[in-house]
């Protein structure tokens, strides 16, 4: 007990460790709140920190403050002494200490709710959402088509999109993206969730009926609210008046719900992009393929070449057709990235397509946009990307993808926490789009976060209108996380196999096999795919088909027919090399097929090369796979220190897409280091989540 009179009886007395406890649990309270209702207004990351600041600031004073001032039934008076005459009475001390008592017993009170309410609003299905609304906002749901033609569907649907594209060009209004839309109705029949769920005051709804080279329309502007319309109208049109029609459509519905509309904006919406109905057909038909390959990216290599060969066609009818050039070029850098067409002649076809879109209209945000993906995708050069897109952001202020592809520029920097700050908002903005909850899922899967990776791969699921991959990707999460194949075999095995994301998961789908040692099974999906190369089922990096057909035939015993597959990819990534020497891939390729021909130094060196192309310090998201590549190679050649060396390192920093402590322990291609000491202490340790 303190001594009467000394210290720390005074600091009891005058109640300073109770207003320490309750001026630390209050500013926790606060915080939460603030993180939580901050994000949601569109509030800047400066205010949370400022508060922070100031609360921090304020402890040490709200001590001095208790320490030289007390509550009295006169007021607040300056604290005397416990010798001093003028103290108060230790009854009234005590009052004071039960009156602080129950603030902080209050004050804990609320701490409970504040954690209870949060843990009700994260565990909540995704579809109960409800997003912030905002007055001058809208979302277009998908024009239902009266075509007795069913595939005239593209036309109706590159309607919407063509009437979203012109109001997302207007600063004065919240526009919806058509991924958040995509999945509704065309007319839902409770429009106040609609409302609540997209954040929105107002719908567009529409259905357009094509005959020949005719068109009826109907649309309608509905509050969301009251339910009520406000502006409705109805067109009959012959095809080569649609843009007329869109144009009309975007400025009734901006002035219906008084928007501001600025000069440089009217004449985006009344733009005209080709006078040519026949290449606009054929535009409206690549977008669709275009767009369904952006939604679901694993699609790109059975989507996008038929985007290419429709935009081909449109711009052989109309050379000056600015945006069908823009939508190449993005379509061709999605074919390097995600179709796994490394070569400089497709980045020379992005680059020439987006130029071209530039050429005709300098200020088209379509194509500053694909050049920021040449230039990140194609040479992962962040600052040109990022000043493109600030270009493109100046005429398309309420583009989606803009807010995600900056945050996925500042995970290849290793800035994790504006990686999920920018995806955070990007889902705020777009609240019912399964891009960002994807993205987070990626995120933290590579944090090693595998938890929140798992929520959030589910939540991507339940957004998406095609979520097999959400849900492959949630199944290799487990996979990561725990060892557990069952949740991947479960997956790949419900897809329908005339489907699309089945043909796209030729490398799960071996990954599966190969992982389980049905090495038979490996085989046979590697020598039925199509595909030449193949993206790893979880990165960026590819390899060819050939490569893992070899790996499984040597798993197999087939000794001969993998030496024969090796030494074709040795050959042949010999020559890719020679024409293209700054590929990291085709080093990669090279080194471990050497390393399986018994090439030791020439596998370790073009391994190192491989990871010295692209470091951690370029790609700190891709640079991962290229560092299993080296200690796969250091595995097959025999150098087990440098492998489980490599091994470490990966586990010991992000790279959880990449490796785990669950996969090495599962993995068949680290048989040969099982029995090593250093390589069974790697399996002991749990994997330590960062960030």
């Amino acid at each position: 007990m303190a001594r009467e009179g000394g210290f720390f009886y005074e600091l009891r007395r005058r109640h300073v460790v109770r207003v320490a406890v309750a001026y630390a649990i209050a500013a926790w309270v606060l915080l939460q709140l603030a993180s939580i209702v901050f994000p949601a207004f569109g509030a800047p990351e400066w205010v949370l920190k400022v508060i922070i600041a100031l609360l921090a600031f304020g402890f040490p004073l709200a001590l001095i403050l208790a320490w030289a001032f007390e509550i009295t039934p006169e007021g607040i008076r300056r604290t005397e002494p416990a010798d001093s005459h003028d103290a108060r009475p230790h009854e009234h001390t005590r009052r004071v200490g039960g009156l602080m008592n129950g603030i902080i017993f209050s004050v804990l009170a609320l701490v409970v709710i504040v954690l209870l309410a949060e843990r009700f609003l994260a565990n909540r299905a995704p579809s109960a959402k409800i997003a912030m609304v905002s007055g001058k906002s809208i979302a277009v749901l998908p024009f239902e088509s009266l075509s007795e033609v069913k595939e005239n569907g593209y036309f109706a649907s590159g309607m919407q999109d063509e009437i979203l594209t012109r109001l997302a060009g207007i600063r004065d209004l919240k526009v919806i993206s058509r991924t958040s839309t995509e999945q509704y109705a065309s007319h839902p029949p409770n429009l106040k969730i609609v409302g609540e769920q997209l954040g929105v005051t107002s719908v567009l709804e529409g259905s357009v009926q094509r005959s020949g080279e005719s068109a009826h329309i109907n649309v309608q502007l509905i509050d969301t609210q009251s339910d009520g319309h406000l502006w409705a109208q109805s067109y009959d049109r012959e095809l080569k008046d649609v843009f007329a029609v869109e144009r009309d459509i975007a400025e009734k519905v901006a002035d219906a719900l008084k928007a501001k509309l600025l000069p440089d904006e009217a004449a985006r919406v009344a733009s005209v992009p080709t006078q040519d109905t026949q290449a606009y057909d054929l535009y409206l038909r690549a977008l669709k393929f275009a767009n369904h390959a952006n939604d679901q990216y694993a699609l790109t290599p059975v989507l996008m070449p038929q985007a290419i060969d429709l935009l081909q066609q449109a711009i052989a009818r109309d050379p000056q057709f600015a945006i069908a050039f823009a939508l190449l070029g993005r379509a061709h850098m999605y074919m390097y990235f995600f179709g796994a067409d490394r070569t400089d002649t497709r980045l020379d076809a992005a680059k020439e397509a987006a130029e071209r879109a530039l050429r005709l209209q300098p200020d088209l945000a379509e194509g500053h946009s694909a050049l920021a993906y040449y230039y990140y995708w194609g040479f992962r050069d962040y600052q040109r990307a990022i000043d493109e897109l600030d270009v493109a952001r100046k005429t398309m202020p309420q583009n989606f993808d803009i807010e995600v592809i900056r945050a996925a520029i500042a995970r290849r920097q290793g800035k994790w926490n504006d990686t999920l700050d920018g995806l955070r908002r990007a889902a705020i903005y777009d609240p019912r789009n399964s891009s960002p909850p994807f993205e987070l899922g990626q995120t933290y899967a590579h944090l090693r976060r595998y938890t929140e990776a798992d929520a959030a791969y589910a939540q991507a699921a339940e957004l998406s209108a095609d979520p097999a991959l959400s849900q492959i990707r949630r199944a290799q999460n487990t996979f990561l996380w725990k060892g557990d194949l069952v949740p991947l075999r479960t997956t790949l095995s419900a897809l329908p196999k005339d489907g699309d994301a089945y043909r796209a998961s030729s490398a799960a789908l071996f990954d599966l096999a190969f992982w389980s040692r049905d090495f038979a099974t490996a085989a046979k999906v590697a020598e039925e795919d199509w595909s030449d190369v193949w993206t790893m089922s979880r990165g960026n990096s590819v390899l060819p088909r050939k490569l893992r057909l070899a790996w499984a035939y040597d798993a197999m015993g087939e000794k001969a027919k993998a030496r024969d597959i090796y030494t074709g990819v040795h050959d042949d990534y010999r020559h890719r090399i020679d024409a293209r020497p700054g590929d990291w891939d085709a080093h990669a390729t090279l080194g471990l097929a050497s390393a399986a021909l018994g090439l030791k130094d020439e596998a370790i060196a073009e391994g190192r090369r491989a990871a010295e192309l692209l470091p951690l310090s370029r790609d700190a998201f891709a640079g991962t796979e290229y560092l299993q590549h080296l200690a796969h190679i250091y595995a097959v050649v025999g150098e087990k220190g440098l492998a489980i060396d490599e091994l470490k390192q990966l586990l010991a920093v992000p790279a959880g897409l990449s490796l785990s402590s669950a996969m090495l322990r599962v993995d068949p291609t680290w048989d040969s280091l099982r029995d090593d000491p250093g390589f069974q202490a790697l399996l002991k340790d749990s994997d330590a989540p960062h960030g």
